[in-house]
């Protein structure tokens, strides 16, 4: 008989602890559980890895090498697992020119219906679809090479303060210390006045000076200094323009390439004004418009134009590509993305809209009988979207396939046919099913964090009266992406949220404009990076801006929670400190895996070692030779309280913080990782597998320790984003906590729950894209919460108990 059952036995992934569960196939399953609990691994490194590692044994091996695995998942038996497909929330690599239409793959149409029934010019030959595309040679301009745009100096970016002379500083694009010193006494021997004010030169000294590519070679006698003698060398000079784009373009600093970026003015290519595409593809039109006009239309406008050539009744080539266009675009607008454009570069997209974007490619694809692994769909959505998500889940559950979510928003949880909730705490103390059932069988549960937020109580929320503005940030005519000659206040010395639906313009009030403005007030380079606005006031009451994102900490495994921390330093001297390792004449240096001494050299301090097979993906196993612990024995035989260097990095935050309470320097950082939330990751957990919410707290936690001075601006974007409602509890806590001792605390936020407890609220809208970009609503929650014509008051309300 067919059973409607996957049964899963002995799951040991991760912190699962030998976990037996059933689920339904062909309904919507979420797998709830705080942070840390194990659902992900459930979810997707139990399920989800086993239904691929059975497809892959149907692949050729020698085809398996092209595929990334994730890995065999511990687990005893999983039955009646249909195959899988995992729409999960990683960002697309950072690169202009993968967009919105290379993902959904409309951009590949779009290019075929200019290709095949474009309108061309009198004697034009037909072009094939690669002359239409901006990333092939056939198709990108000459001159941008297919970005649009071009990045160039002027006097002004390379010469900010004309009153200076060149031994002043006056080229402040120059490189500071040896290097900027010796092309100073380059141009002195060339016979260059260093000493006049700059704009007191000739124009022809300037322009040699900043623009020239020749690279003259000049013998320089160094004036003697009194501390040491400086003999003769032979110098070569490098223009200003020329140091600015060879270190933007090659540099391996980051820190280098974002202080050349400073000095250059990017613009509109000249040749193609910025579309991208070789002239002959922009003769072409279709529906009166070329290719780059169509890709620049949001969504919603381009299905517009598209549908008089699919209602034309008309069997030819123009109307079954427009049907298909239309019909998925149409996907996209009901997930509530009409607002993106098809020429929008991925990276300037959250995590939730790249996920959106995916499960409309597969709400398309056809494909029944399948079990889709989500994490967490809702991430970045405005209660008002989150309806249209969940008709889409549900369009895919009709075509008969099952939906596993990993999921923390409670509306989407209640709708669920399913519940699978894992817990009952994070790390070690979780890893357990504490119930597998029908939605309302979990208000039984007690041991459940998950329970009374499905379940709320029927009191209303207490409201909290609204802290008083110590002052504010004034911002005056931003005009940046939708944002169109806004003026906006931000309180000083409270917690303000800023609202809006997806694609409103929050991340570009916020991440942007509020952001840079202030750096750049801070760094001293306001003329250079306050784009986009005409005026700012209140700047001077800020000291300092810290920002905290959801960007990776790290990109390997070397990067941990210890090293990014700092943590890691007061372990090592702790080590160091201890009379073995005295005895021994070992330093702190001796105990980091990443240098010569006492990592294993074998692995090199990795703890692994890279297995390349022949016919296989290539895959990780631990160090023979230091059996994964990353030092050579040695380093071992040094022990603290009983426990090696290598112990203390398997040590949970939690178990850390026990073992290491008389040591301060890391006390105050392990309790500052306990206070968001965090105490359940191990010390040497790599970055490259923690969570984008993970990530965002640790970044948050580091701050949290540091001593704080003066005023500070925290700026967060979606900080609830990846987190149970327990889980944001403990965060609030500790972002009230920094306003109480005086600081200011704008988010980006979508959780109503938070919203309804700031002191202040910006709403922005009334729509996404080109229908957003102003401000619909400011003032108190309660006062936002009535404001007619925005979208989150109702939902704000509900969350007041109005």
């Amino acid at each position: 008989m067919h059973d409607p059952l996957v049964r899963v036995r002995g799951a040991q992934t991760h912190n699962l602890r030998g976990v037996d569960v059933d689920i339904p196939r062909d309904a919507l399953v979420v797998f709830t559980g705080v942070s840390g609990s194990g659902k992900s691994s459930l979810a997707f490194g139990t399920l989800y890895a086993e239904a691929q590692r059975r497809y892959f044994e149907s692949v050729a091996p020698y085809a398996r090498r092209l595929i990334h695995q994730v890995g065999a998942p511990k687990v005893e038996e999983v039955s009646g697992l249909p195959p899988a497909v995992a729409l999960e929330q990683r960002r697309s690599a950072p690169t202009s020119r993968s967009s919105v239409g290379t993902v959904t793959t409309l951009s590949n149409s779009l290019r075929m219906l200019f290709s095949r029934a474009g309108t061309y010019p009198e004697g034009a030959g037909r072009l094939d679809s690669d002359a239409f595309s901006p990333n092939t040679p056939a198709g990108a301009c000459p001159e941008c090479h297919g970005l649009g745009r071009v990045h160039t100096v002027t006097e002004d970016s390379l010469v900010p303060d004309p009153s200076l002379s060149i031994r002043d500083g006056a080229i402040a694009a120059w490189p500071g210390a040896w290097q900027g010193k010796n092309l100073r006494d380059i141009l002195d021997t060339l016979g260059y006045d260093i000493d006049r004010p700059w704009r007191e030169l000739p124009r022809a000294d300037r322009d040699w000076i900043l623009f020239t590519d020749e690279q003259p070679v000049v013998t320089v006698h160094p004036v003697r200094e009194a501390e040491r003698i400086q003999r003769p060398y032979k110098g070569t000079y490098m223009s200003a323009r020329r140091y600015v784009l060879h270190t933007f373009a090659d540099s391996k600093s980051a820190a280098l390439r974002a202080r050349a970026e400073r000095h250059l003015v990017s613009a509109d290519c000249p040749v193609c004004a910025g579309r991208r595409l070789r002239p002959e593809a922009l003769a072409v039109t279709f529906a009166g418009r070329d290719i780059a006009e169509l890709a620049a239309l949001p969504l919603a406008a381009l299905a517009e134009t598209l549908r008089p050539a699919r209602d034309s009744g008309d069997d030819g080539v123009a109307a079954t590509l427009t049907r298909d266009l239309v019909a998925r675009i149409e996907v996209l607008t009901e997930l509530g993305l009409g607002y993106l454009s098809t020429d929008r570069p991925t990276p300037t997209l959250s995590a939730g809209e790249l996920q959106r974007l995916r499960l409309a490619t597969q709400l398309r694809s056809g494909l029944f009988g399948v079990v889709y692994v989500l994490d967490e769909p809702s991430a970045g959505l405005h209660p008002a979207d989150s309806a249209a998500l969940l008709t889409v889940l549900d369009r895919l559950k009709a075509a008969g396939n099952s939906l596993f979510v990993v999921e923390h928003h409670m509306d989407v949880v209640r709708r669920a046919d399913w519940i699978v909730d894992v817990g009952p705490r994070a790390g070690e103390h979780g890893g357990q099913v504490l119930y597998s059932g029908p939605v309302e069988g979990l208000a039984a549960v007690a041991e459940s964090a998950t329970r009374r937020f499905v379940f709320p109580e029927a009191a209303p929320a207490p409201t909290r009266t609204p802290r008083k503005p110590s002052g504010a940030l004034r911002l005056r005519g931003l005009n940046r992406h939708n944002l169109r000659d806004l003026d906006v206040d931000f309180p000083l010395g409270v917690f303000t949220a800023v609202t809006g639906v997806s694609g409103s313009g929050k991340s570009t009030l916020v991440g942007q404009a509020l952001a840079e403005t202030v750096a750049a007030h801070l760094d001293g380079t306001a003329p250079l990076i306050e784009e986009g606005v005409e005026k700012a006031d209140g700047l001077e009451a800020v000291d300092r801006l810290v920002r905290v994102d959801q960007k990776p900490i790290g990109r390997t495994p070397r990067s941990n929670l210890a090293t990014y921390t700092g943590l890691f330093d007061a372990v090592r001297k702790v080590f160091a400190a201890t009379d073995e390792a005295r005895s021994r004449g070992y330093t702190a240096g001796r105990f980091s895996f990443n240098v010569v001494g006492g990592r294993c050299e074998e692995c090199q301090g990795e703890g692994f070692v890279a297995v390349e097979l022949l016919f296989l993906p290539g895959t990780y196993a631990p160090c023979a030779a230091c059996r994964g612990a990353r030092y050579n024995p040695e380093t071992l035989e040094v022990t603290h309280r009983g426990a090696t260097v290598a112990d203390v990095l398997d040590m949970t935050v939690d178990a850390a913080a026990a073992f290491l309470a008389d040591v301060p320097a890391a006390r105050r950082g392990l309790r500052a990782l306990q206070d968001v939330g965090l105490g359940y990751l191990r010390l040497g957990q790599p970055a490259t597998e923690l969570s984008g919410g993970e990530a965002q707290r640790i970044k948050l936690a580091t701050e949290l320790q540091r001593a704080h001075r003066g005023h500070t601006l925290y700026v967060l974007d979606e900080p609830t984003t990846g987190l149970h409602p327990a889980d944001t509890e403990v965060l609030l806590r500790q972002l009230h906590g920094l306003v109480d001792a005086g600081h200011s605390v704008v988010v980006v936020e979508h959780d109503m729950a938070v919203v309804a407890g700031a002191d202040h609220v910006v709403d922005l809208g009334p729509g996404g894209g080109a229908e957003g970009g102003r401000i619909v609503a400011s003032g108190t929650p309660e006062q936002v919460a009535r404001a007619a014509g925005s979208a989150t008051a109702r939902y704000l309300a509900a969350a007041l108990g109005r």
